[in-house]
């Protein structure tokens, strides 16, 4: 779609950034087509007569003098039935359709050819679909109209668009696809899909206070830095660390209902192996395929720079889009370091006067504009629905300096911290976080005391204190040695140790440990503290230190994380039957 008067010429290349002249009635953000090929870029700036664009695409060939078309149209997304299972690019081409080229074979163009145009969601496909309305209803916006079962797990709710709503006229076919009529509201016509400008929130009806944790599955972030559906969180660490690994298993693990991962310019091989891994893993609630729940969008670091920076909000923009259906959406961001990378090189490009560490200005507001995006609301409409978008973004920090600007702007920003330290991943420790640096600002301790055990915040509260009292004698060790510390102290020391092996360390690649539910963490860590308990009791009562480390009740706690979930409990009684006979004194 263009409108008259809005095509123009390129005066000036340089990278992704061109410059055009004659486009006098466009306005920012706008879409716009460069070039013969008709590249995707976007207006971020307008200087007098020039009009400054982000290309979106590779802009080698491009020649002083080509066509630039004004769409008039902003950025957006297309909305609907198909999402799910998709895989997309920075600015939603699926990346599957592009593959095959038109109906090629795929082993022929295995890379995305620039400007071509393939539209986000399946136009063939037709879906069944229930209606919710009939002729005479009144409707407003975010009503639900109909629904059509995406995926096995999600039913997909159509929505009256934000600020639209009337009287329903008629009602459509109940097999369609997504561009047939169906409903009409005062005599217009609505269908499946919808579209919806990505720098652009989505409305609600009101913000809720987020409470509800989202259960990850991962026994030292559900247990110690618990983060909220609604909430957000960083992840900042050096390279070989497991952010990706870690956010990975975020997203296979979490109990979200819908998973976006935005893989933000990560290395190829690694999104190719997610790509290849997510189909083949079945969904631990429902035992769909996991992908049925799961938008992925892959801008890796070989595909343009400036699609970065689009990836983020198209990934956002979908986010809340099921957020308003009454889903909670965890969305996964690896990185936002690649993201302002992007940013700090349209910004040179640009010329523009660099900030701290050559990173724009303005990099802490487009930080903020990304979390921010995140909450627990409630919806449009008149059923009051409540959904949530989490946000969870890797930093990959240089040297794994956390001093850097990405990472301490995104500390400002997000609830949850999670520090990845390089020392815990050379000694294999995972997920390796760091507990003298992570912490978590949301409150929910009354919710695991409620839903949990009426005990779970007291024994939260005796393992972060071991933790702090053993790093302050490991700084004693160091300095005199072991043999200096009490035998209460060794007792703490050892204790510690083990509540870090047994319980904060987890694989994910082991299936039983894989994913560790709230009831089994909490027996756990019961067990660890009976241990600790009767371990300084026996040594204050002139019990072996050695004898009591040794003791085959302190091997079986390493194994605790191979438990059945089923049976925890009963083991964990059982453990603790004989914690109490091997230490206690005759």
């Amino acid at each position: 779609m263009t409108r008259a008067g809005t095509t123009g010429r390129v005066v000036r290349v340089a990278g992704p950034v061109v410059v055009a002249e004659g486009l006098s009635r466009s306005r920012l953000y706008n879409v716009v087509r460069v070039g013969k090929l008709g590249l995707v870029g976007e207006v971020i700036r307008l200087v007098g007569g020039d009009t400054v664009i982000q290309v979106y695409e590779d802009t080698s060939g491009l020649q002083v003098g080509s066509p630039v078309v004004d769409t008039g149209l902003p950025l957006d997304v297309e909305l609907g039935p198909g999402l799910l299972g998709s895989i997309f690019d920075g600015v939603q081409r699926p990346l599957l359709a592009l593959a095959r080229g038109g109906g090629q074979d795929p082993f022929d163009q295995p890379f995305v050819h620039r400007g071509v145009g393939v539209p986000a969601l399946d136009r063939q496909r037709r879906w069944t679909v229930t209606h919710r309305v009939r002729p005479g209803d009144q409707v407003v916006g975010g009503d639900v109209v109909a629904t059509v079962q995406e995926s096995q797990a999600i039913e997909h709710r159509v929505l009256v668009p934000p600020g639209s709503g009337g009287t329903v006229t008629s009602v459509g076919e109940s097999e369609i696809t997504i561009e047939e009529p169906l409903v009409a509201i005062d005599d217009a016509g609505m269908t499946l899909l919808s579209r919806w400008p990505v720098r652009t929130r989505r409305p609600v009806a009101r913000r809720l206070d987020p409470v509800v944790p989202l259960i990850t599955g991962q026994r030292v972030v559900d247990t110690l830095f618990p983060m909220v559906r609604g909430g957000s969180a960083t992840i900042p660490g050096g390279f070989g660390t497991g952010k990706t690994v870690l956010e990975q298993s975020l997203a296979r693990q979490t109990d979200a209902d819908i998973v976006v991962f935005i893989g933000c310019g990560e290395r190829g091989n690694e999104i190719a192996e997610l790509l290849e891994s997510f189909p083949q893993l079945s969904d631990p609630r429902s035992g769909a395929p996991l992908v049925e729940r799961t938008v992925l969008i892959a801008n890796t670091s070989n595909m343009p720079v400036a699609a970065r920076e689009a990836s983020i909000y198209t990934g956002i923009t979908i986010s809340e889009y099921y957020r308003d259906q009454g889903y909670d959406v965890a969305l996964l961001a690896d990185s936002t370091s690649r993201w302002g990378e992007a940013l700090r090189e349209v910004s040179s490009r640009l010329e523009e006067i660099p900030g701290e560490e050559g990173y724009p200005a303005y990099l802490p507001s487009r930080l903020a504009e990304f979390y921010e995006r995140a909450g627990s609301v409630v919806a449009l409409g008149e059923e009051q629905r409540r959904g949530s978008v989490s946000i969870v973004g890797a930093v990959s920090p240089p040297g794994g300096d956390f001093s850097e600007p990405v990472t301490q702007y995104s500390l400002r920003l997000a609830g949850t911290f999670w520090a990845l330290d390089s020392d815990l991943a050379r000694r294999r420790h995972y997920p390796a976080i760091d507990w003298t640096q992570s912490y978590s600002l949301y409150k929910t301790s009354e919710w695991f005391d409620t839903n949990v055990a009426p005990d779970w915040s007291d024994q939260v509260t005796w393992a972060v204190g071991l933790l702090g009292r053993a790093q302050q004698l490991q700084d004693i060790v160091e300095l005199l040695g072991a043999d200096v510390l009490a035998p209460s102290e060794r007792v703490t020391f050892a204790v510690a140790q083990m509540l870090r092996e047994d319980f904060m360390q987890q694989s994910a690649f082991d299936d039983r440990d894989a994913l560790c539910p709230l009831h089994k963490q909490y027996w756990m860590l019961r067990v660890i503290r009976y241990f600790h308990q009767s371990a300084q009791k026996a040594v204050t009562e002139g019990a072996s230190l050695d004898d009591v480390i040794g003791s085959g009740s302190a091997g079986e706690i390493g194994r605790m994380r191979s438990w059945s979930v089923d049976e925890v409990e009963a083991q964990a009684e059982k453990l603790i039957d004989r914690i109490e006979r091997e230490l206690t004194p005759p």
